[in-house]
């Protein structure tokens, strides 16, 4: 038998419906929690089973109606079926869930979520490319909820940045009448203010014809068109000739903008309306003085670096690749900053012998990958260190890592936040503050 009946019980991690058959956990796509449901099993595995709802027969008082024709068959997002409010609300509980779970911390006080515009706001991503003979056509998108071997079947994306979006069928349409239609593996995308940038990563070099073609579709459609024949260094500019793309960053109290440059497959944040947002809480949270010496490790092309260093008498970014730090140093030289300092560094490695590393720092700006700062936190902060703003990507590593800061160096978790960088997806984001006991 392969169709139950089941209540849904919680909400996972990747914003599956949770239920249990016969002791064991089954993750239910396209449930919500207090729902019940009718659902087919998808696979089996050792310790939990996967399932596929196919009739609501409770509906949770907060499931809406997706706003996008492709979702359930889209991976793109997860929880278009939730109405927002409650969408922020399971993510502040997968949060307070890791803090007690892992971190066993709790903060004195809890920030009011971060939105902003839910729609459109995807200003970079990377879509796969697949020609399928079956179909007789190329499919641009991303991966099926399903079955992530498949590309999905989309002509349009509404969490994409609006420029591109309602084109993505264009996309398959534009990489379909190429020579190389079966040798474009992905397409990647990124925004700045002004410019969308396409990337467009080949197997095999592109005809002329096939370069005439993406030439003709950037000057149509407004798109910076760019090409990958191999790694990341090979990405290099078709039309037009010297793209820019740009991003500002306002700093408040009437101090003047931080606009950054980058290139197109640099990391930068994906939601621009969120990070204007998250720099307006972080420089309201790590409260700079004029005085202060900021230390801001992960720092990437300078996004909370920069604007700090209009507040503060120095700041210092580290990062570990050597493209973004050089990019960082430019956008402080562009912005006529000049107490801003940069370093290269593997935040993964000891680096205690650094010269940065044995600094005092008034206060430190953590915005770590998914695992988290938790080797950084065996030689940082030193006693001097007062105040530590932390955003994280991943709650497990950040619960872990609190409970680090909080257990082993003295601090306090003061106040704690869930940031909707990605809506309409489960995935959790969130800035904390710690201050010495």
């Amino acid at each position: 038998m392969n169709e139950f009946e089941v209540s849904i019980t919680d909400l996972s991690h990747d914003g599956r419906g949770v239920a249990r058959i016969d002791g064991k956990t089954v993750f239910v796509s396209g449930a919500l929690l207090g729902e019940q449901v009718r659902m087919r099993m998808r696979k089996r595995h050792r310790h939990f089973d996967e399932a596929e709802t196919i009739q609501v027969i409770t509906p949770s008082p907060h499931r809406v109606a997706p706003r996008c024709g492709h979702f359930g068959q889209c991976g793109g997002c997860s929880l278009q079926h939730l109405d927002a409010a409650a969408q922020i609300e399971a993510k502040q509980r997968v949060l307070m869930d890791n803090f007690a779970r892992i971190g066993k911390v709790e903060p004195e006080s809890w920030l009011p979520p971060l939105t902003d515009e839910p729609w459109g706001y995807r200003r970079k991503g990377r879509l796969s490319v697949r020609a399928v003979a079956k179909k007789g056509r190329v499919l641009v998108g991303f991966r099926e909820e399903s079955n992530p071997r498949f590309v999905a079947d989309i002509s349009h994306c509404d969490v994409v940045h609006p420029a591109l979006g309602p084109k993505i069928g264009l996309l398959g349409e534009l990489v379909g009448g190429m020579d190389a239609a079966a040798d474009i593996a992905q397409i990647e995308f990124a925004a700045g203010d002004e410019t969308v940038a396409l990337v467009f990563r080949h197997l095999k070099p592109l005809s002329e014809s096939d370069r005439t073609k993406l030439i003709a579709f950037g000057q149509q459609h407004g798109f910076a068109i760019y090409l990958q024949p191999g790694g990341v260094s090979s990405v290099h500019a078709l039309w037009p000739e010297h793209p820019r793309l740009a991003f500002r960053i306002p700093v408040g109290l009437g101090i003047d903008d931080v606009e950054l440059e980058f290139q197109p497959l640099d990391f930068v944040q994906v939601n621009a309306g969120m990070n204007r947002r998250m720099m307006a809480r972080t420089l309201e949270l790590l409260d700079p003085q004029a005085q202060d010496r900021v230390l801001d490790l992960f720092c990437g092309l300078g996004n909370f670096t920069l604007p700090l260093a209009r507040r503060v008498a120095e700041v210092t970014g580290v990062e570990g690749e050597h493209g973004l730090v050089a990019r960082a140093a430019e956008n402080a030289a562009r912005n006529g900053i000049a107490n801003a300092h940069f370093h290269v560094a593997n935040l993964f490695e000891d680096q205690r012998s650094s010269e940065w590393a044995r600094k005092p720092w008034d206060k430190l700006l953590l915005d770590p990958p998914r695992a988290g700062a938790d080797k950084v936190l065996d030689y940082l902060p030193h006693k001097d260190t007062g105040r530590i703003v932390y955003v994280s990507c991943h709650p497990a590593s950040l619960a872990r890592d609190a409970g680090i800061l909080v257990g082993q160096h003295g601090f306090r978790l003061r106040s704690a936040g869930v940031m909707d960088m990605f809506p309409h997806t489960a995935h959790v984001e969130s800035i904390v503050l710690f201050e010495r006991r």
